[in-house]
């Protein structure tokens, strides 16, 4: 079973710096993410798609191997639905049991 004590006074003082920078930059991080939706937002008024948008980001954030391998495995998936949805009855439903 382990124990626990109560910190030494420099290493409470050292706990709670990390919690203050951690506070202090889950703040930033909200920030930056409500900046990131205003850039969306104003490409979006533009007429461009936000999801198309994110797609593309994710796609650069990839590499060429990567999207490669990702392509590739799509196609592999797709081809095996395309064969479940042409052996399936007329309205296209396929039940998986």
């Amino acid at each position: 079973m382990t124990t626990f004590s109560a910190p030494d006074a420099s290493s409470a003082k050292q706990l709670l710096s990390f919690i203050e920078r951690i506070e202090n930059l889950e703040e930033e991080k909200k920030a930056i993410a409500t900046d990131i939706a205003a850039v969306y937002d104003e490409a979006a008024g533009t007429g461009l798609d936000k999801k198309v948008i994110r797609k593309l980001i994710s796609w650069r954030k990839k590499t060429e191997e990567e999207r490669s391998e990702e392509d590739q495995l799509f196609q592999i998936y797709l081809e095996a639905i395309e064969s479940l949805c042409n052996a399936a009855p007329a309205n296209n439903v396929v039940k998986i049991a």
